[in-house]
């Protein structure tokens, strides 16, 4: 028995893994997506069509999203804002934004 909930449990850990390195790909491809916006201009179009392809729904479903349209309008939005993830997910950049949303609301 106690074998059955340690293979479990490193199955578990092994598939959170995978997971993780799979939301890097997509993190990865919005990245790029944001330096073709720069450079192009086209990058909300190039995300959305990286989404709706096949590679790209296999992608986003093993990075445990679920590949829908509403997923792929939520990441064309992101990328025409032009912030690059890693700034995005920085804690500095959520305190500006959250200052600067609490700002709005005593505004109104």
């Amino acid at each position: 028995m106690t074998g059955f909930v340690d293979s479990t449990a490193f199955n578990y850990e092994q598939g959170q893994r995978a997971r993780k390195l799979f939301a890097a790909v997509v993190l990865a491809a919005l990245d790029d997506a944001i330096a073709d916006d720069k450079k192009y201009g086209n990058g909300p179009e190039q995300i959305a069509r990286w989404a709706r392809s096949r590679d790209g729904r296999e992608v986003l479903s093993c990075a445990g999203i679920d590949p829908n349209e509403r997923v792929v309008k939520g990441l064309m939005e992101f990328v025409s804002k032009g912030v690059r993830t890693s700034v995005a997910l920085s804690r500095e950049e959520s305190e500006r934004r959250h200052a600067l949303e609490s700002e709005m609301g005593e505004a109104a």
